[in-house]
């Protein structure tokens, strides 16, 4: 299935991903610093959603109280719970 989410807070706008079986797909990120974004899709693509969260919910860009890796959990967070 495929998810939108609008991110809050980051320079990023919206992340689009599929989940599959549980497994994370497909990251796309609008917006925000395209070659990171990128990399941190590939590094998540076919992790199970639960272990991405685990690892990337909380992590701070700057003074901000979030980061586009920290919206991506909780993206993941909101399509688990429907």
């Amino acid at each position: 299935m495929t998810y939108n989410y609008k991110t809050h807070g980051t320079c990023s706008r919206e992340i689009i991903f599929d989940v599959e079986n549980g497994k994370v797909k497909n990251v796309q990120f609008i917006g925000g610093c395209n070659g990171n974004l990128k990399g941190i899709g590939a590094l998540v693509e076919g992790m199970d959603m639960d272990e991405v969260i685990a690892r990337i919910e909380g992590v701070k860009c700057g003074m901000k109280s979030t980061s586009c890796p920290d919206q991506l959990a909780q993206a993941l967070k909101a399509a688990k719970e429907g």
